[in-house]
């Protein structure tokens, strides 16, 4: 056999030839090996993997406990320099010549063909993978010590495999050292001395090694990874010991068996631990499944783990799919599947097309099957809430693998057919149901029906309306995605209606209760309910007309006789409830009392009021609503109507109905009239007829037409309705007040003629008729017509005429005062005056002038004269005035002037009335005029109304005064105005004299407005000429000799006749001017000019015309006049002048010479015809009128025509080089007219300047000059080619610069830029680049946004800039975005930043590697976590809110230094209960709590930390944790303690009835003393048993984690019963205050049933109340200081209680 040494030489000599002749296919093997280990594995984490399965398939001794120790150390104890040394320890039988030669070769592995066995591993190269991270592995194992190299033997030329015996570095001695000097070292040991640039991914993967890596695993129960370095701050490994324990007890079962299996992990951050409930079971295989690789395998052992809690993780993905050891796959599953799959060869996943895998996965769905119900069904017995634990285990997600979606959908139908399902019966028998079968309930009538429960209404028939329901504890939001799963459906909206029938859901419940109902139906009335059975059940409750409580359904709520009502106001809720019996008609129905009351209380009083309204049509009223609804509604009844009064005055009497809301409703308010009747249109009411003024006065009622009602009797009689009494005094000032009852005075008056007013009045009703008027007066009424005119015209008021009494109208009767009123009898005035009685009326009547006035009576003098003028038109108007009559009315005037009266009035009223005879008829005054000489001229053209003095002789001639006092006209004055009003018709107006001509032309010219007589002349033809006779004034023209020769020109122009009118005609230009003549040189130019447009229209003027028109034009010049603009543009502007292209206009045209030979090639230019056909050589001595006129004459002017005339050829290299200057000439030529350059410009922007790059626009050229060789060369971009052109093109720089080609250095940058992904070249484009920074080209919205990662010189790649960042501090992101500070200088990044680059990764970015963490399945480091977070921290907003809440799934849970796990979201909580926090950390094993840096950090506050957090949706523990019921205490054999023992005294009971009196709790004194109470007959009961309270905190997986919180007290309400755990004297002041704190809560509690949310204030009070023992006196002094007190009814409780005891 040999020794290990010698074995080692003999595998030398023999296999590799070493020491002998060379083996020819040593090479071949070498590279064999070497593409074997480089190719098989994707990451270096599988060489783990390979040497744990080593491990596994290794050989123990009995009584072993396999384990395998991974051990890294900085320590370089094999000093090949490594940096880090990687030692693995295993405590196996260790490797035996077999094993060595193995290894020492390439696919000869000892465990082929031994499946059957046990073996796991199947590559035959497992530990060459080592190579991977190490170019020198070391084995130490029962007694071999070697090594093997990557490198070649110098001796063979094969690596890896050739053996080298190890004599030291290291030694067993080190080695020892570094596993522990005081314990045994294991039999095999592998000393691995790490590649540079592997010690950190090593570090990296045994920092993340699984937790889980056990859990399959039949031999290694003990796995553990440390750092050994002198100094353990310089750890970097997270260190972990996982071990596993199996409990024996396994159950057995259609061919499986199940057992729990316990795997632990120490770590630094604590131990962690969880359960997994496996499942094993076994399924032959199949003919068609049958590979090569697994003949000798006839069955399938399939192995499901369940975990029973958090899985242990690390803070990396947890695998979903073992083959004996992790694969990579995530299933998304909530259990593991283990089996022997073939795996790929990097181990990472099964080979899924693989049909011996197919076999197996399509054999788990019956293994889960099996197992699910088997974990259901033997849990009998147990809490549904323990059973929902059970359902997570369910595959409610999909799997991102498809053929794993198969296996989950196999494995949801078969549940479908499993009776799994735990439903609700309200008895203790459980029921399981398929899923079909079962229905969920919406969590508001969960609540609903637990509370029903709780007040006595049976439930027992709940499954009873068409399905089963699921189990309360079942139906929660939290289970939402597992019942989805299984397809459980809500109940159809039909089982509500039924189940609410079937119970006594109404009435059987408080209002509270019965509310929420309502509440529930309300919120899913639209949704569900409206169509469905819910509208027949009777579910509101209202009192009857005989005041007791009935039920009413929404169906008779919307189609009945009744309308339901509620009242807005609680004060208003028994008012209107009592009113509504004395109104049965209306049909309206309240809602109970103790409904009412309680709806505005309740929480959803919004909901609930809002659904009554829109849907039941429930009204929600107050008493002006409930008036409204009775006025709509009352019939003809008078009993009804007067009652209906009553309500309205006894409402306003209590103050429900305001004085506004009264007056609103009562005009509206039906009256009973004088006949009984009941009315309800009026237009005002009045007071019954008996004893009233209206009737004094007037007789009648006039009113009752106008839609007035005469109250009835009915009003005046005393009424009792709803209990209370109206008197009739009352009632008729009610309506006095609100209905406006009124009587004379008050009273509108009527649109009505009053016949008592066409008697005589008595001076009392005369008087009342003033009062009357005054009333209306100061209340601004307007007096209606008809009443107006009969006051005014009826003959009653007492007038003294000519002395004798009488009875006038008002309107015809005088108040006269001394001054005047004996005028009025003088001989002068033929008319008799009536002049009121003032004898008659008293001294009464003067203090109601006013009054009188508007009734007509008239006061003043120059009223009276009006008087008598009026009755003099009233002559002129009947054709009844004579000759005599006006000569009164002058003698009158005349007489007024002599008594110094003012005679305007009497004048001002008859002066416009037409009453003088005139030439033209009857006219007033002031249209009339006295004819004298000075008229002769105007009367020839006008008709003026002279006074005709024929008619009226010569005594007429007496009043010239007077006739002028009433306007009439004496002397022309120069009345032109007179003359134009009078003005004849046109038709009468031709052929005027010369001096009929001129008088029209002065009234032109001196009237303001000449419109009329200017119209009048136009329209006639007035005017003589020269040449052609009589002619309208707008055919002529006033001739000018200075511009008369332009008329000559045509020769077509009529002449006004100067020697007709005399030299004076031309004085009036402007007149002349105004009727039409033309007068000047413009207008005269106008009409030439429509001439010559006439002339011109028919084409360009021949050669004559043309000649002629520029003589002219050059004699206008030497006549010193200009030529009008619009006759100078009309010939420059008309196509007078002929081209060789054509009629153009003088300023499109061209007067040739020899300079325009060159450009005349490529273009068409409109040079004027000057061939002897057109106008001869001879158009040449014009040139310079031609110039005037806007001819060209010289190439600078005439450039301008080239741009429109070019004639660009297609092909671009046919624009040779002197075409290409010509241009550039032209260019230069019309450098400074902005319009031409840019056609010139638009005409050359095309393909026809030759660049490097071939032939471009000028605006994609640029011009290479000195001024770039500093920065650029030639071909960087698509420069002007110099040597097609010459150097000389460069002298045309500005005019190139002008069509847009780049000459400037500092511009050349966007082509440059557009230009450069043309390259390939990193020196050329960072050249380019270099150039864009400097000059700071920043990119437009369009341009490239791509940019070059060199790869060397030549190489590279173009990328996005959304791909890359200047910079990354925390060197995290170089996988997913390129870092642009590794390849370029740092001047060149702010240049990158105008390309769209970020600074710094974005929110995205950050997005990305968070998310890029979750997917690896890894803990986090510190900087990792703290990095990411003070990013968010820094950027926080609500847009980062809402992107976190929606894409962030995990967060971190750890804290401090310890790890980092990244968790789901919905398992990890804010503690914000520190006690429950230690609870639960202690129950868990795995983080769950937040993680936040200790210390908080300045860019990281905690408090901010966990604020995002909560926004983000993580949960505070307090809320999230689920309370349960106190641990029960048997009470035999406990001792009864006295009240007075546990301090539950006098003092104790004034503390809680001073809280309890508090008024913010509203609690009346009975209620305050029954709670009291409670706590009075409690019996004590001390035990020595702890009571704890359950609480639990259910995780997204379905686990729920359990505690025991201490309560040290319980308090059994039902058995007034109270238990204590013995108090522990020992535990000092903390004892005490625990003891007392729990006290204080359940005490609290107990007394606070009803109003939990004063149960800490309370419990504060006691608990510092108990550390006083309840002393009365510290108790005095507590409640002073907190306010509170109790009163002298509680004192009386007190000692009656203490009385009784």
């Amino acid at each position: 056999m040999g020794t290990p040494k010698e074995h080692i030489e003999e595998i030398r000599r023999n296999k590799f030839s070493i020491g002998g002749e060379t083996n020819p296919l040593t090479e071949d093997l070498h590279q064999a090996v070497k593409n074997l280990s480089a190719e098989l594995y994707a990451k270096d984490v599988h060489f783990l993997m390979e040497l744990i399965q080593n491990a596994e398939d290794n050989e123990y001794e009995n009584g072993v406990k396999p384990s395998l120790e991974f051990v890294i150390t900085s320590k370089d104890i094999t000093e090949t320099g490594a940096l880090a040394t990687l030692l693995i320890f295993n405590n196996e039988k260790g490797f035996s010549r077999r094993n060595i030669e193995s290894i020492c070769s390439v696919g000869r592995s000892t465990k082929k063909g031994n499946r059957k066995r046990g073996y796991i591993g199947e590559k035959g190269i497992g530990f060459k993978s080592v190579f991977l991270i190490t170019a020198r592995p070391y084995i130490f194992s029962n007694g071999y010590q070697i090594r093997f190299s990557e490198e070649p033997c110098q001796h063979c030329n094969v690596g890896y495999i050739v053996p080298e015996w190890v004599e030291a570095n290291p030694t067993l001695s080190v080695i020892s050292q570094i596993y522990g000097s005081s314990a045994t070292l294991p039999a095999t040991t592998l000393v691995l001395p790490l590649k540079p640039d592997k010690v950190k991914p090593v570090k990296k993967q045994l920092s993340g090694i699984h937790p889980e890596v056990l859990l399959f695993l039949s031999k290694i129960k003990k796995l553990s990874v440390r750092e050994d370095n002198e100094d353990p701050r310089l750890n970097t490994v997270s260190a972990i010991s996982i071990s596993s324990e199996t409990d024996f007890v396994k159950k057995k079962n259609i061919n499986a068996e199940s057992y729990m299996l316990h795997l632990s992990a120490d770590e630094n951050s604590g131990l962690g631990e969880c359960n997994y409930y496996m499942w094993k079971q076994k399924f032959p295989v199949r003919r068609e499944h049958r590979v090569d690789r697994r003949m000798e395998v006839d069955e399938w052992v399939i192995t499901l783990a369940f975990p029973n809690g958090e899985r242990l993780n690390r803070g990396t993905s947890s695998p979903g799919i073992y083959a004996f050891l992790p694969t990579e796959m995530v299933t998304n599953f909530p259990f593991i599947i283990q089996a022997d799959f073939l795996l790929a060869s990097s181990r990472e996943t099964i080979l899924l097309d693989d049909i011996w895998n197919q076999g197996i996965l399509d054999c788990v769905p019956s293994a889960f099957v099996n197992a699910f119900t088997s974990l259901v069904t033997t849990n009998e017995g147990a809490p549904v809430s323990t059973l929902a634990r059970m359902f997570g285990f369910l595959p409610v997600n999909e799997s991102p693998y498809p053929i794993l979606n198969g296996v989950r959908d196999s494995i949801k139908r078969k549940l479908l057919d499993e009776s799994i399902i735990p439903c609700e019966s309200y008895v203790e028998q459980q029921f399981f149901q398929k899923p079909s079968d079962v229905g969920r309930l919406l969590p508001a009538f969960w609540n609903l029906l637990n509370k029903a429960s709780k007040q006595g209404v049976v439930l027992h028939n709940i499954s009873s309306h068409g399905s089963f329901i699921v189990n309360s504890a079942f139906d929660k939001e939290m289970y939402n995605n597992i019942l989805d799963f299984l397809e459980v459906k809500q109940v159809d909206n039909g089982w509500y209606a039924k189940c609410i029938q079937s119970s006594n859901l109404v009435l059987g419940v408080s209002e509270d209760v019965y509310l929420e109902l309502l509440a529930f139906i309300a919120d899913k009335w639209i949704s569900s309910f409206k169509t469905t059975e819910m509208r027949n059940i009777q579910l509101f409750k209202y009192v009857d007309f005989d005041d007791d409580v009935a039920l009413y359904s929404i169906y008779e709520a919307l189609n009945g006789g009744h309308s339901l009502l509620l009242s807005r106001d609680s004060d208003h809720i028994s008012w209107l409830i009592s009113w509504n019996s004395e109104f049965r008609f209306a049909s309206h129905l309240f809602f109970s009392k103790s409904t009412q009351e309680a709806v505005r209380n309740h929480s959803k009083s919004q909901t609930i009021l809002g659904w009554l309204k829109d849907e039941v049509k429930v009204g929600i009223v107050n008493v002006y609503d409930y008036a409204l609804l009775l006025l709509n509604s009352l019939c003809d009844d008078r009993k009804l109507v007067v009652a209906f009064t009553h309500f309205l005055h006894q409402s306003l009497a209590r103050s429900y109905l305001s004085r506004e809301q009264v007056a609103a409703l009562c005009s509206k308010l039906p009256l009973v009239d004088n006949y009984g009747q009941v009315t309800r249109q009026r237009k005002g009411v009045l007071l019954p007829a008996n004893g009233s003024k209206w009737v004094q006065l007037i007789g009648s009622n006039p009113w009752r037409y106008e839609g007035y009602v005469e109250l009835g009797e009915d009003y005046l009689h005393s009424g009792s309705y709803a209990g209370v009494c109206t008197s009739k005094k009352k009632l008729l000032g009610f309506l006095t007040n609100y209905v406006e009852a009124k009587d004379i005075p008050d009273l509108p008056p009527p649109d009505a003629a009053i016949s008592s007013m066409y008697s005589p009045l008595t001076k009392e009703n005369a008087l009342l008729m003033f009062e009357w008027i005054r009333k209306m007066k100061i209340n601004k009424f307007s007096l209606p017509r008809r009443f107006l005119t009969c006051i005014r015209e009826g003959s009653w008021l007492r007038v003294s005429l000519s002395g004798s009494p009488g009875y006038k109208p008002p309107s015809k009767s005088f108040f006269h005062t001394s001054s005047w009123g004996h005028l009025l009898q003088s001989g002068y005035v033929h008319v008799d005056i009536p002049l009121v009685d003032q004898a008659f009326y008293g001294s009464e009547l003067k203090q109601y002038k006013e009054e009188l006035i508007t009734m007509g009576v008239m006061f003043e003098f120059k009223e009276a004269c009006e008087y008598i003028g009026e009755h003099f038109m009233s002559l002129a108007a009947s054709s009844t005035l004579t000759k005599g009559h006006v000569v009164s009315i002058l003698n009158f005037i005349k007489y007024m002037r002599e008594k110094y009266l003012p005679p305007d009035t009497f004048v001002d009223s008859i002066n416009d009335q037409r009453w003088l005879q005139t030439t033209q008829g009857e006219k007033s005054p002031q249209e009339s005029v006295f004819y004298d000489s000075e008229w002769d001229a105007a009367s020839q053209i006008s008709n003026i109304p002279f006074l005709d003095q024929k008619h009226y002789g010569v005594e007429i001639l007496s009043f010239k005064t007077e006739l002028k006092l009433l306007g009439v006209e004496f002397g022309f004055n120069q009345n032109y105005k007179l003359v134009v009003d009078n003005l004849r018709s046109p038709a009468h107006l031709g052929c005027l004299s010369s001096g009929g001509l001129l008088l029209t032309l002065k009234c032109i010219r001196n009237l303001t407005s000449s419109n009329k007589v200017c119209r009048a002349l136009r329209d006639s033809k007035c005017m003589k000429t020269v040449n052609m006779g009589w002619k309208y004034p707008a055919e002529c023209f006033l001739f000018d000799p200075l511009w008369g020769c332009l008329l000559q020109v045509f020769g077509s122009f009529p002449l006004i006749d100067s020697n007709f009118y005399g030299s004076n005609i031309f004085s009036y230009k402007t007149e002349l001017q105004k009727i039409g003549v033309v007068v000047d040189f413009e207008e005269a130019t106008k009409a030439f000019v429509a001439v010559f447009k006439k002339q011109t229209s028919k084409g360009s003027l021949s050669k004559d015309s043309a000649h002629s028109l520029l003589a002219c034009y050059r004699k206008s010049k030497t006549a010193n006049f200009k030529f009008p603009s619009d006759l100078k543009s009309c010939v420059q502007e008309v196509k007078w002048l002929r081209t060789r292209i054509g009629d153009k206009v003088p300023k499109d045209c061209i007067l040739f010479d020899s300079s325009w030979e060159s450009i005349s090639s490529i273009s068409l230019l409109p040079f004027v015809d000057d061939s002897e056909g057109r106008y001869g050589r001879g158009i040449h001595d014009y040139k310079d009128e031609l110039k005037n006129m806007g001819v060209a004459v010289t190439f600078a002017s005439g450039v301008k025509f080239v741009p429109a005339s070019l004639r660009f050829p297609d092909n671009p290299s046919v624009i040779t080089v002197p075409v290409a200057f010509s241009l550039l000439e032209c260019m230069r030529k019309l450098e400074h007219n902005d319009d031409l350059i840019a056609t010139l410009r638009s005409k050359l922007d095309r393909r026809w300047m030759k660049t490097n790059a071939g032939y471009r626009s000028p605006d994609k050229c640029l011009l290479f000059g000195p001024q770039w060789i500093t920065v650029l060369q030639p071909e960087d971009g698509p420069f002007i080619n110099e040597k097609f052109y010459g150097s000389s093109i460069r002298s045309y720089k500005k005019e190139l610069k002008s069509l847009g080609v780049v000459v400037d250095i500092g511009d050349g940058c966007s082509l440059l830029a557009d230009y450069l992904d043309c390259h390939s070249n990193s020196i050329t484009i960072t050249r380019i680049y270099k150039y864009l920074s400097k000059f700071n080209w920043e990119p437009t919205k369009d341009d490239p946004r791509n940019i070059w990662i060199p790869n060397g010189d030549n190489n590279g790649e173009w990328v996005h800039a959304d791909d890359c960042v200047l910079h990354d501090k925390s060197g995290f992101f170089g996988l997913q975005l390129h870092v642009l500070e590794k390849y370029y200088d740092k001047e060149l990044l702010s240049f990158f930043s105008k390309l769209g680059v970020k600074s710094n990764p974005s929110l995205d970015d950050f997005h990305k590697l968070w998310k890029s963490w979750e997917y690896a399945g890894h803990s986090l480091s510190q900087s990792e976590c703290q990095t990411f977070w003070e990013f968010i921290v820094k950027h926080w907003s609500s847009r980062t809110e809402n992107f976190l809440t929606e894409n962030l799934s995990k967060l971190p849970a750890g804290s401090g230094l310890k790890k980092i796990l990244m968790l789901d979201k919905r398992d990890v909580f804010i503690a914000d209960d520190l006690y429950l926090k230690d609870l639960f950390e202690q129950s868990s094993s795995h983080p769950l709590f937040v993680w936040y840096p200790q210390p908080s950090l300045p860019s990281l506050p905690r408090q901010k930390l966990l604020e995002i957090y909560g926004k983000i949706g993580v949960r505070h523990l307090s809320e999230s944790v689920l309370k349960k019921g106190l641990s029960s205490v048997n009470c035999d054999g406990l001792e009864q303690l006295q009240p007075e023992e546990v301090f539950i005294r006098r003092g104790l009971f004034k503390l809680i009835l001073g809280f309890l009196a508090d008024p913010s709790l509203e609690m009346e004194v009975r209620e305050r003393h029954e709670a009291l109470k409670c706590l009075m007959d409690v019996s004590i009961f001390e035990t020595l048993e702890p009571i704890t309270m359950d609480c639990s905190l259910s995780l997204s997986s379905g686990e729920v984690l359990n505690v025991k919180v201490s309560r040290m007290m319980c308090w059994e309400r039902e058995s007034s019963k109270i238990f204590l755990q013995k108090l522990d004297k020992s535990g000092g002041y903390k004892g005490k205050l625990e003891y007392a704190t729990y006290f204080s809560e359940v005490v609290a509690e107990g007394i606070l049933r009803e109003k939990v949310d004063y149960v800490p204030q309370l419990a504060e009070l006691i608990k510092l109340g108990f550390i006083l023992e309840f002393d009365e006196e510290a108790v005095g002094f507590l409640m002073k200081t907190n306010n509170l007190q109790i009163f002298l009814e509680d004192e009386e409780f007190l000692s009656s209680a203490s009385t009784s005891e």
